[in-house]
């Protein structure tokens, strides 16, 4: 159990990631399984109620400030939910850094597919509707990848993780 449980967080990120590049959704079931795993592990663990509502205040007040972002058209609305989910399994002390993280991968991410859109696409990739529409000038970036990452980054620091690997 507990190294499924360890896994759980990782795996699910890695596959929000995935499917934002392939498809620029995120699944809401998936996002909705990362929510539930949070509950399931952290009563697993006997996490103390104090520290499991600190958790979930933080996820709520992520995705109040995410859903803004989205109403200016900032974000799409998986990312928004997929930064709230992350948050949960995060809890407060490491909200701010995971934020800081996701910025700065954001960032860096969206630079990268800004300059490659620039570039004509080779007609061998052009197959590949994936890769088509990442190249599209119209199309948005698929931020989940950097909420993703930033999340497994900060995983390592969090109660949770603590707790499993131990």
């Amino acid at each position: 159990m507990s190294t499924a449980a360890l896994l759980f967080f990782p795996l699910a990120m890695a596959l929000a990631g995935f499917y934002d590049l392939f498809t620029m959704t995120i699944s809401n079931k998936l996002v909705l399984a990362l929510a539930a795993g949070f509950f399931i592990v952290a009563l697993a663990i006997n996490l103390p109620i104090q520290q499991l509502a600190m958790h979930v205040l933080a996820a709520f007040i992520v995705l109040a400030g995410a859903f803004i972002l989205f109403a200016l058209r900032f974000i799409g609305g998986g990312d928004a939910k997929l930064a709230a989910a992350t948050t949960l399994w995060l809890g407060f002390g490491l909200t701010v850094p995971y934020l800081v993280y996701a910025s700065l991968f954001g960032g860096a991410l969206t630079l990268a597919i800004l300059a490659l859109r620039h570039l004509p696409m080779m007609p061998i990739l052009a197959r590949f509707d994936w890769l088509e529409r990442l190249h599209d000038r119209k199309t948005g970036i698929p931020y989940g990848i950097a909420l993703a990452v930033a999340g497994v980054v900060t995983y390592s620091n969090s109660a949770i993780f603590l707790k499993l690997a131990s």
